[in-house]
C-alpha cells in the first residue's frame, strides 16, 4: 500500500500519457504564436504583400524550386506596388533610389543565398558575402576584364567565332541545332581561352555529335544551386543518392569542374616556375590569381581559393552568354523585321561576311547596339532578385540607425532586400509595351536623351553596385561578336517546336526556355 502510494507521489502527473500529442500540441501553439507575431507584430507587419507570405517562407519557396521567382515576384509588384514582403523576413522593391542606396551608398552585404553558389565546396568572389572579403579577390581578376586588356584576347574570341559560323555553315539549315548547347559549348571555349590560356575544343567537340563534360557540367551547376539552397543538408545528401546517372551527373556538376581546373592551375604554375612563358603583355586570368597576393596577409593565394574563383568565372561567363544568346537568335527568328534592319547594317560595315571586325567599331554601330540593349533588357541571362541583408546599424549624414528606411518602412537589422532586374526592365513609365522587343526604342531617332538616360539607370542586366559582375565587358564583347558574325552570315529559323510554350522563360537564377533547349534553322544567305 505505501510503495503503491509511493509511486503515485513520484509520477510526473502533469506530463499526459501521450506525449507524442503533447509535443505536437506545443508545435502548433509556437507555429501560430510565430505566425500571430509575423502578421500582426512584426516590424515588418505594415509593408503590403500576402497575408500567407508573412507567416512563412514556404509559399515563396514552393515558386523558387517551379523555377517561376521572377514572374510570381513581378506579379505582387503589379498587385501591391513597388515594395513587397515575401516572406517572414523578406522584402522586394522595384525603386531606382532605393536600388542605389542598398548597393552603392550603403553596400550592404549579401545574403546567404549565394553560398548555394559555392564552388569547390569553398567561396568566390561572388559568393562571398562581406565587401572586405569581395573587395580582397576582385582585385586579383579586376585588371583581366578591363576594355584594354580585353582587346589582347581579340584573337582568340574572333577564332571561336569564326569557328561558330563554319559549325553553321556545315549544317547549311538541312537541321535545326540545339542553341542552348551550341553557344555554350561556344562561350566555354573563349572563357578558357581568355582566362585559362588554354584550347578546350568544347565546340569542335560539339560538331561532331560529342560530349563535352566541362560544358555539361557548368550548364548543370545552376539548377543544382537553386535545388540545395532551398533543401536542407540532409536532404541535399538523400537527393544526390537517387539511382540515376543524369542525376549524378548534376549533382557532381561542381566535382567536375573542380578537377578541371585544378589540372590548369597545377599545369600553369609548372610553367611559371620552369620559366618557358617568357615575358607577354596577354597575361591570363590564371596567371594573375597565382601571382596574386591577400593584401591582409602578404600571402599567395591559395589554390583551393584559386580553383574556386576560377570555377565561378567559367560558370558566370558561360552559361550566362550563352542562354541570352538563343533568345536573341530566337527573336530574330520571328522578327522578319528586326532581321532586315540588323543585316542591313552589318552588310554596310562588314563587306566580307567572313570577316569580323575589331570590336571597337562593333561598338559604333547603332543598330547592333541597341538590338544588344533590347535582348539584355528582356533576356537578360540573371534577371533575379540580389538579395542583400540590412545591417546591424546604417549611416545617414552622420547618424547611425537601428532600422533602415525603405520608402517610407523601417526595416529592421537582418532583413533580407532585394530588386530583380526582371520588373526593373519592365517598368511600364520607363519602358512602355515592356514586353515588346523594340530595339527602335534604343535610338535617339526615336527616344529623346532624357528618357534614354532614364532607361539606362534601370538597366541592371548585370547586377549594379559595387558587386556588379566583373565579367560584364567580356560578355558585351562575346554579345556583339555573335550576333553580327551569325546575324551577317545566316537567316534564322525556328521549326515549329521552338514556340512561345516551348521558349517560355523560367529562371534558376539564371534563365532557360521551359523546354530545356532551343531549337533554332541557320540558313546560309545567298550573296
Amino acid at each position: 500500500m505505501d510503495s503503491t502510494l509511493s509511486l503515485v507521489s513520484l509520477s510526473p502527473s502533469w506530463i499526459p500519457h501521450n506525449t507524442g500529442i503533447f509535443f505536437l500540441s506545443i508545435a502548433f501553439l509556437y507555429a501560430s504564436l510565430r505566425a500571430i507575431y509575423n502578421l500582426f507584430f512584426s516590424p515588418l507587419s505594415s509593408i503590403p504583400g500576402p497575408w500567407y507570405a508573412a507567416i512563412s517562407s514556404f509559399w515563396i519557396t514552393t515558386h523558387v524550386l517551379r523555377l517561376q521567382q521572377c514572374k510570381t515576384n513581378h506579379r505582387l509588384f503589379e498587385d501591391y506596388g513597388p515594395v513587397v514582403r515575401v516572406a517572414p523576413n523578406k522584402v522586394i522593391f522595384k525603386d531606382v533610389a532605393s536600388m542605389r542606396s542598398i548597393y552603392s551608398v550603403h553596400k550592404f552585404d549579401k545574403s546567404t543565398f549565394y553560398k548555394s553558389l559555392m564552388t569547390n565546396e569553398n567561396d568566390h568572389a561572388m559568393s562571398t558575402l562581406d565587401h572586405a572579403g569581395h573587395a580582397m579577390r576582385r582585385k586579383g581578376y579586376a585588371t583581366h576584364y578591363t576594355p584594354s586588356n580585353l582587346t589582347l584576347f581579340q584573337p582568340e574570341a574572333v577564332d571561336c567565332t569564326l569557328e561558330l559560323v563554319t559549325a553553321l555553315e556545315q549544317v547549311g539549315g538541312k537541321q535545326s541545332v540545339d542553341c542552348l548547347a551550341l553557344f555554350r559549348h561556344y562561350m566555354v571555349d573563349v572563357i578558357i581561352a581568355s582566362s585559362h590560356g588554354y584550347r578546350q575544343g568544347a565546340l569542335s567537340k560539339w560538331i561532331v555529335g560529342v560530349e563535352d563534360p566541362l560544358s555539361t557540367a557548368i550548364s548543370d551547376f545552376p539548377k543544382r544551386g537553386v535545388l540545395r539552397s532551398a533543401v536542407p543538408t540532409w536532404a541535399w545528401d538523400l537527393i544526390c543518392r537517387i539511382p540515376n546517372n543524369r542525376w549524378h551527373q548534376m549533382c557532381d556538376s561542381d566535382k567536375i569542374m573542380g578537377e578541371f581546373v585544378g589540372e590548369r592551375v597545377y599545369e600553369r604554375r609548372a610553367q611559371m616556375n620552369s620559366g618557358k612563358l617568357g615575358e607577354s603583355e596577354k597575361v591570363p586570368m590564371l596567371q594573375r590569381l597565382l601571382e596574386h597576393k591577400y593584401t591582409s596577409t602578404d600571402q599567395p593565394m591559395p589554390d583551393h581559393d584559386i580553383i574556386s574563383e576560377m570555377m565561378g568565372h567559367m560558370i558566370a561567363g558561360s552559361d550566362t552568354t550563352s542562354n541570352s544568346l538563343s533568345y536573341f537568335f530566337w527573336e530574330l527568328s520571328r522578327r522578319a523585321d528586326i532581321m532586315t534592319k540588323l543585316q542591313a547594317e552589318l552588310d554596310q560595315a562588314i563587306p566580307d561576311p567572313r570577316a569580323i571586325p575589331d570590336f571597337s567599331l562593333l561598338q559604333r554601330l547603332p543598330y547592333l547596339n541597341a538590338f544588344v540593349k533590347e535582348g539584355l533588357r528582356i533576356y537578360s541571362a540573371a534577371p533575379s532578385p540580389l538579395e542583400r541583408v540590412v545591417p546591424s546599424s546604417t549611416s545617414r549624414n552622420g547618424a547611425l540607425d537601428e532600422a533602415f528606411d525603405l520608402m517610407g518602412y523601417a526595416l529592421p537589422p537582418g532583413t533580407i532586400v532585394s530588386t530583380q532586374g526582371w520588373s526593373m526592365h519592365r517598368d511600364a513609365s520607363i519602358f512602355p509595351s515592356p514586353d515588346t522587343f523594340l530595339p527602335d526604342r534604343w535610338l535617339e531617332t526615336f527616344t529623346n536623351a532624357d528618357q534614354l538616360m532614364k532607361m539606362a539607370q534601370y538597366m541592371i542586366p548585370f547586377g549594379t553596385g559595387s558587386r556588379v559582375c566583373g565579367g560584364q565587358n567580356l560578355a558585351q564583347m562575346m554579345l556583339r561578336f555573335s550576333v553580327a558574325a551569325v546575324a551577317r552570315n545566316f537567316n534564322v529559323v525556328a521549326p515549329p517546336e521552338t514556340n512561345e510554350r516551348s521558349m517560355e522563360i523560367r529562371d534558376s537564377f539564371v534563365i532557360f526556355p521551359a523546354s530545356m533547349e532551343c531549337k533554332l534553322a541557320f540558313h546560309p544567305r545567298n550573296q
